[in-house]
């Protein structure tokens, strides 16, 4: 009886994975060629195949999921047409309660057949399991999930690794609260989140008095339903349901490559505000190249998932990965809010430190699109780590915005983006000390505010020159600005080396200069080097900084990154 129990409440297997060929894993990257004379059986060949009543019953649940999905974001506009056409009267919401009555129960007896607990939608209520009790598949993987729950031993989690299931039934591995050093510092999170820089009042001066209060609420609240309803979503599309369930395939494979092909070890991390984040670590450190004993920490962008993201880039290059879903993203719970971004990433570096044992110093983090907020966060908030590598990324999220919203709404979008969506990457960019490197998209169709043809209205540029005017003041001076602006300027390497030599930069020069202010003064940015300099000199250090610390790629902004162009930020 607790047997048949455990399959009414046990969740959804996708997939049992193959056995790992060790010969073959640590060569292996998704998305490239495996040996030809070895070729891997299919990783379709393994999908869990439950019995013909589980499989037709799922069906029509997750039908049901998708329409309740669909009304639930058109009921403000059905309202609105049956309040309009007189259906929401006594006489006609009875009837119409009858039908959705009879409909519901009719669901829950599907269920019934399949037995499926699903946090969404939450209509839906498990019962008798009889498609999954007739399966010995599904019995062994219960078995082996209860008894991982009751010992999490190192050889029941090898056991359930095996599995791909509902990521909600997955044990926490690891827990924000469990590193020593959090309960003595002070300064570490709280169950309300990490330490976010919070942005200046839009009125600087004003008298916060109870009247002004007053007359700001109805702002603060449209500002809020704004946030919370269509921003959120128009912000950060990959937490959509629907947009989820469409990937679901595509998804389901790219994990099931990561974990067969690159012996990907998926974790469970619970953040401080409770959610849980779905994470996949490759290690690489056991090979010969120096770069696996590196890790890249990826953070995707507002509809990447590290099944089929950023990843594939480090991974090709040889580096240990570690890549994490935004909450509300696959096996990610919450919203993908700033503060609960920032918790989740905060949680990501420390397991990266305690539980993979990588010491700051050897880890890089890659952030592709939005994951820049994530990253420039981290890099801010654990200034000992290696380095920052951002691709096609922004300094600010205001601008991009106000690009994509009527400008009547420019008071609103601005407030709305400042008290909850503030994506300030540049912000925090500059509380960072370490090597920096940004990767700008030439034909780039989503950070720039005008056309893509347009190359100076990509928000990659004021990056840079946010950077560059924080740690070099005085070389980022009136000469040293326009220098650089006409290097960003150029639509081709060529056009870019024909402005490099017309202002006559010479390296070792720069270099060296460099080299002797950081011997006489240190490394702490800013600095005041080009102080006593002639405009010619600031010039070519100008030119020669953002070349160090921006390189192009003549690309749109959902291609991906060739392994080719993954370099490591240029430092002294």
């Amino acid at each position: 009886m607790a047997k048949l129990l455990s399959c009414v409440l046990g969740p959804r297997l996708y997939k049992i994975y193959r056995e790992r060929d060790s010969e073959r894993a640590p060569s292996s990257v998704p998305g490239t060629p495996t040996s030809v004379t070895n070729p891997p059986s299919s990783s379709w060949d393994t999908y869990y195949q439950p019995r013909a009543l589980e499989k037709h019953a799922d069906s029509i649940l997750a039908l049901a999921s998708v329409f309740w999905s669909i009304s639930y974001y058109s009921s403000p506009f059905a309202f609105f047409y049956l309040y309009r056409k007189g259906y929401l009267s006594l006489s006609k919401v009875v009837p119409l309660s009858h039908y959705a009555g009879t409909l519901l129960l009719l669901l829950a007896g599907v269920a019934c057949l399949r037995g499926r607990w699903r946090r969404r939608p939450a209509w839906i209520y498990p019962s008798l399991s009889i498609g999954r009790w007739t399966n010995p598949q599904y019995r062994q993987f219960i078995t082996i999930l209860e008894a991982t729950h009751r010992n999490r031993s190192a050889e029941n989690k090898r056991q359930l690794a095996k599995y791909n299931f509902d990521f909600g039934s997955w044990p926490v591995d690891f827990h924000w609260e469990e590193p020593s050093s959090r309960k003595e510092s002070r300064g570490g999170p709280s169950r309300w989140g990490v330490a976010l820089l919070r942005p200046e009042p839009l009125h600087r001066g004003t008298a916060d008095t109870f009247l002004n209060r007053v007359k700001k609420l109805p702002c603060q609240i449209t500002s809020y339903l704004v946030a919370h309803t269509l921003g959120r979503r128009m912000l950060y599309p990959g937490s959509v349901y629907l947009l989820q369930k469409a990937l679901m395939p595509v998804l389901l494979q790219g994990q099931a490559r990561l974990v067969e092909e690159c012996n990907g070890r998926r974790a469970k991390l619970q953040a401080c505000d409770g959610n849980e984040i779905d994470t996949m670590f490759v290690d690489r450190r056991g090979r010969a190249e120096p770069q696996g004993q590196k890790l890249v920490i990826c953070c995707e962008g507002n509809a990447g998932f590290y099944e089929v993201g950023c990843v594939s880039t480090p991974l090709e290059a040889g580096y240990s990965v570690l890549g994490w879903n935004h909450p509300g993203f696959a096996g990610s719970t919450g919203v993908p809010f700033p503060q609960n971004e920032a918790n989740a990433m905060d949680v990501v570096v420390q397991f990266a430190i305690h539980r993979l044992g990588f010491q700051p110093q050897d880890i890089i983090i890659y952030a592709w699109s939005i994951g820049g907020f994530t990253a420039t966060w981290a890099a801010m908030s654990y200034p000992d780590i290696s380095a920052v590598i951002l691709d096609a990324s922004f300094d600010d999220l205001v601008p991009l915005a106000l690009k994509v919203m009527p400008d009547s709404w420019r008071g609103l979008v601005t407030r709305t983006v400042r008290q909850h969506l503030n994506l300030n990457n540049a912000e925090q960019l500059c509380r960072y000390q370490g090597p920096v490197l940004l990767i700008r998209r030439t034909k780039d169709e989503i950070i720039t505010t005008t056309v893509p043809e347009d190359i100076m209205s990509n928000r990659g540029n004021d990056l840079l020159l946010k950077l560059l005017q924080h740690r070099y003041p005085r070389v980022m001076a009136e000469e040293g600005l326009q220098a650089v602006r006409q290097w960003l300027e150029a639509s081709s390497q060529l056009e870019e080396a024909s402005i490099y030599s017309r202002w006559e930069v010479e390296e070792d020069w720069c270099l060296s200069v460099l080299q002797s202010y950081q011997a006489e003064h240190g490394p702490e940015f800013p600095w005041s080097v080009g102080e006593d300099m002639s405009p010619e000199g600031r010039r070519q250090l100008a030119l020669f900084l953002a070349q160090k610390h921006l390189h192009n790629f003549e690309a749109t902004h959902c291609t991906p990154l060739p392994a080719q162009n993954f370099q490591m930020p240029w430092h002294l």
